[in-house]
């Protein structure tokens, strides 16, 4: 089977973790190295992932509430970090193998990203082994992949919403949570998390990219766009504080950080 999009279903699919970044990593590869064509064809992709038994996912407001200093409590923080990065793993296999006929541009960055997320899922995880945790020993939640599964019949909604506005509130908050691993002497995670911010930046930049791209391919204005998607979809849910210099790096207006900033 050489085509990239049924490949990255046969890796979305895949429940075990580390079999997940194994075969992205090897697919990205063979990707990389010319051996893959992209399909046209409509695939039917399932709403739900492959992922472990654990972790158990609950709401986010049934989370434990994280103790401050204790060394579960940094273990907790980054569990949860991790979790983040293995759903983004998902969403990038999800975006090559879900979305036909878009440029070969898109696929390729696409599967990258789904790469360099599971590039990040193996240093937190394996960072969290040497503070006597693994994947799956806390509970956490699906807020991310509940959102993809809200966007799966447009390919411009989902770039305008889960890259450009849950993968964007990664940027915001990362700083925050380095100084305080930071000040728990946590200094191999901020270094883990200091990677993982430069690529994210890039990863939110594709998705600006591609929203508009669509946009253009559309004849819409992609500020107008945006606002309404965020109307429909967040209802004024989304708050600052902005980590504005990342999210210009990433491909955000002025204007779309004034509508945001008016959104408090």
């Amino acid at each position: 089977m050489n085509d990239l999009r049924q490949q990255a279903l046969h890796c979305l699919l895949l429940s075990d973790p580390l079999e997940k970044v194994e075969q992205t990593q090897a697919l990205y590869k063979r990707w990389s190295e010319g051996e893959l064509t992209v399909s046209e064809a409509e695939i039917v992709v399932p709403e739900e992932p492959g992922r472990p038994d654990k972790p158990e996912l609950v709401a986010p407001r049934d989370l434990p509430r994280r103790r401050k200093t204790s060394e579960s409590g940094n273990a907790s923080l980054l569990h949860a970090i991790t979790h983040i990065e293995f759903n983004a793993i998902n969403l990038g296999l999800d975006a090559v193998a879900r979305f036909a006929s878009l440029p070969r541009q898109y696929y390729d960055d696409w599967i990258r990203v789904a790469y360099e997320e599971s590039q990040h899922f193996m240093l937190l995880r394996d960072h969290i082994l040497t503070l006597g945790y693994d994947y799956g020993d806390f509970p956490a939640h699906s807020g991310m992949w509940d959102m993809a599964k809200k966007t799966h019949h447009d390919p411009l909604i989902r770039m305008a919403l889960v890259p450009r506005v849950l993968e964007a509130r990664g940027l915001d908050v990362t700083p925050k949570m380095m100084n305080k691993l930071r000040g728990h002497g946590e200094l191999r995670a901020v270094e883990i998390l200091e990677i993982i911010l430069k690529e994210e930046i890039g990863h939110v930049k594709v998705g600006t990219d591609w929203f508009n791209y669509l946009c253009k391919q559309r004849e819409l204005n992609p500020l107008v766009v945006f606002k309404d998607l965020l109307d429909n979809y967040f209802d004024g849910e989304l708050r600052g504080p902005f980590f504005t210099e990342a999210r210009k790096e990433a491909g955000f207006t002025d204007e779309e950080m004034a509508l945001l900033e008016g959104r408090g």
